[in-house]
């Protein structure tokens, strides 16, 4: 999760991580007893449901309402933060970088004696890639690999009980080092051809960039393995980065989807409103679409763990690393990005937020820099004491986001759009694919923006069992990206010829379709672009023309446009969605536009309105609603979703069999305790200096409502005769306090 830095071009470095390592290869009743103040813990083991990342050691006012708290960084203060958050009833882990960090005795010659500095990454122009001074982003070689092995494993003999890698990453204007041209004489047994001089050169560069940080981070993987087995102990290791679908736009290499090849246990998809507001362009407008951008980018890296049963966490920034920008700015996206997240039902992990101490300790414009006149000054401020409530209610109720129930109100479900990681390799000199990636969003966005929550499909794990079956309308093209394998083109053919149906668009004008290739290396198939392989593993004759086709007992549709050049047509996403309309025809599936996205999850109900909906009515949802995006928790019977509304609620009338029950809360509820109808009492934690608002469920209106002991005022609570629900506010306290509504 990037560190808070002015975004003010495609060569700032918009990062906050470290560095890594390796080598080259390619390829019930009442209860009065007292409760601890700390998160509960799942049966079996520790919760880790919700965490959070932080530099900071624990004080009052960063006593987060989440599972487990992950110490960033390995420094010498290391044992004594894990302390204080373990302290404090946190399950403690620790996060470093793969990438760059404070790692001076590398560069510099104090770990081995060797001078390192000729392995950081370096652009065109000779200029290192750094995050400022000498912290570099790294070309990781074998000894970097022996570097950072050891700083984990004295995170581990500190105390850690999981380790996460933050974001291995090379950026594509990289590549000109020394360490880079000697890994590329090992890889490849020759000498370096630099990126820019061919499209050859920039595809080999890319893969050997995403080789290396693979190799790296193996060899993390390994050496805790093998501590481990020494210890007699199981630390999870984990990859906390971008999606495949950011990194691409962001012009970055890294090895994602197959990281669980290699022992990756998980990921931490790190979306936030820094990623998710870049812009695309959608009919010929260039935006912001944090929501829709944020949707997609969470689906993307979802598609690289489906399948390898690693754990992932959702994450969510309630700021930014750019600090110009307003609190209602940040409030805005950052709700996105929350709503974005719940639509994956696949995971109910998140992390909650990324270095609290700049949320709860910082200071923020007033004016959005996007709406500052010249010369206005422009004063900052600290969080307002609504967010505070309306972010601790929010992150609460992510510990709650494992549920059976499910229900979906949307356009057509279940279509599927291949991405690879190979989106990556074509991003720079000589020929960049499109600005904007349109390749993929030109697909995507179409469906999305009429409701139809479409899901990306990893091509490099789509011959795993299992990934693609069920599955009956896909979208696809190789501009863009390339097939790594033959395997991996196989695998949609096959998905096909079972009965699929795959819209295939592209032109073949990708410079990239003549690069060497599996489809058209010496002994291979002998064909001249990836596509003709693709058709032909289908079983279609050299030559096929666009149209509809049929294969065995699928369905192949091919449109011969480009994707990216339609997301500047004002018509092209008509085209993108008459295509899928003819795909479920031919599948069977029912094709269904809509001007929303809804999905219940058990009593909680996420919802999106949609920016570039068709016209109608907005969707209407109805019953006893509290809004978790208001510090008020207000009980509403309708909430209208006009375009661009995202909103998250819980459904009191869902919940009324199991009154009294804490509905929402803005801290941590633990030691939940009830006597009959007539009394509940619970333990509530959260920072100092925020309000606790608590919406609680009961069969009638409450006489007295207790914080340790003392009645609070009539006027701290209030009670809602429609809903049968009681709001109470009262201070947060770091230590905890004792609630009960009689």
């Amino acid at each position: 999760m990037r560190a808070r830095l002015n975004l003010k071009s495609s060569d700032n470095l918009w990062v906050l991580r470290t560095c890594w390592v390796l080598s080259i290869v390619l390829g019930a009743g009442l209860s009065t007893a007292a409760a601890a103040d700390g998160p509960p813990a799942d049966k079996g083991g520790p919760r880790d449901r919700t965490t959070f990342q932080t530099g900071a050691r624990w004080d009052p006012g960063l006593q987060i309402p989440a599972d487990v708290a992950m110490c960033y960084g390995v420094g010498p203060d290391l044992p004594a933060r894990i302390k204080q958050w373990k302290d404090r009833g946190y399950t403690v882990q620790v996060m470093t970088g793969v990438a760059w960090g404070q790692y001076q005795d590398y560069l510099y010659g104090r770990f081995d004696g060797k001078n390192h500095v000729d392995e950081a990454q370096t652009d065109r122009r000779g200029r290192v890639i750094s995050h400022g001074g000498d912290v570099y982003y790294m070309c990781p070689g074998p000894t970097f690999g022996d570097f950072l092995a050891t700083r984990v494993i004295m995170a581990i003999e500190a105390g850690a009980t999981a380790i996460y890698l933050e974001e291995p990453e090379f950026w594509a204007r990289g590549g000109y080092s020394a360490g880079f041209k000697r890994a590329w004489k090992t890889a490849y047994g020759e000498d370096w051809s630099p990126p820019h001089a061919s499209h050859e050169a920039r595809y080999k560069t890319s893969k050997l960039m995403y080789a290396l940080y693979r190799q790296a981070l193996k060899q993390v993987f390994d050496a805790v393995k093998a501590h481990d087995a020494k210890k007699g102990t199981k630390t999870p290791c984990y990859v906390a980065t971008h999606t495949p679908v950011n990194y691409s736009q962001w012009k970055i290499v890294s090895p994602e989807s197959s990281l669980m090849a290699v022992g990756a246990d998980g990921f931490i998809a790190q979306t936030w409103t820094g990623t998710a507001r870049t812009p695309n362009m959608y009919e010929g407008t260039l935006r912001e679409r944090t929501f829709q951008t944020a949707f997609l980018e969470y689906g993307s890296l979802i598609a690289a763990v489906r399948g390898n049963g690693g754990k992932l966490w959702l994450l969510h920034d309630p700021i930014e690393d750019d600090p110009d920008h307003s609190w209602e700015d940040y409030k805005t996206n950052w709700e996105c990005t929350v709503a974005a997240s719940l639509l994956w039902p696949e995971t109910s992990r998140y992390e909650v937020v990324p270095w609290p101490e700049r949320v709860f300790h910082g200071r923020y414009p007033t004016v959005d820099k996007k709406r500052r006149k010249p010369g206005e000054k422009v004063t900052k401020e600290p969080m307002s004491r609504a967010y505070g409530t309306e972010l601790l209610t929010v992150m609460n109720s992510l510990n709650d986001m494992e549920q059976s129930r499910q229900a979906w109100d949307c356009g057509t479900r279940g279509i599927g759009v291949v991405i690879s990681d190979s989106m990556m390799f074509q991003r720079a000199e000589p020929d960049a694919s499109d600005e904007h990636l349109g390749s993929f969003y030109g697909l995507a966005l179409p469906l999305v923006e009429r409701g139809m929550p479409v899901e990306p499909v990893q091509l490099e794990t789509a011959e795993k069992a299992g990934n693609l079956s069920g599955r009956k309308v896909m979208l696809m093209t190789y501009e863009g990206m390339k097939p790594m394998t033959a395997a991996n083109s196989q695998a949609i053919a096959d998905w096909v010829k079972a009965g699929g149906v795959l819209v295939f668009v592209d032109d073949d004008r990708d410079p990239y379709n003549r690069i060497q290739g599996w489809w058209n290396a010496p002994g291979g198939p002998g064909h001249a672009i990836p596509r003709e392989a693709l058709f032909a593993q289908m079983g279609l004759a050299a030559g096929t023309s666009p149209g509809t086709h049929k294969v065995g007992q699928g369905t192949l549709i091919f449109d011969a446009a480009s994707p990216a050049r339609l997301t500047y047509k004002k018509e092209g996403a008509g085209q993108i969605r008459g295509l899928v309309r003819r795909a479920c025809e031919a599948a069977g599936v029912d094709y269904r536009e809509a001007n929303h996205i809804v999905l219940r999850r058990g009593p909680y109900v996420i919802a999106a309105g949609l920016d570039h909906a068709a016209e109608g009515t907005p969707h209407e949802l109805r019953g006893k609603l509290i809004d978790l995006f208001d510090s008020a928790l207000p009980v509403r019977s309708s909430v209208g979703l006009e375009p661009g509304r995202r909103v998250l609620l819980v459904d009191a009338e869902a919940e009324r069999a199991t009154f009294p029950k804490v509905l929402a809360a803005a801290c941590r509820v633990t030691a939940v305790a009830s006597e009959g109808a007539t009394v509940l009492q619970f333990r509530a934690t959260g920072p100092d200096k925020t309000e606790a608002a608590v919406r609680i469920g009961l069969a009638k209106a409450p006489t007295k409502v207790l914080v340790d002991g003392h009645s609070l005022e009539p006027s701290a609570w209030s009670w809602d005769d429609g809903s049968s629900t009681v709001l109470v506010r009262f201070p947060n306290k770091a230590d905890g306090q004792t609630v009960a509504v009689q």
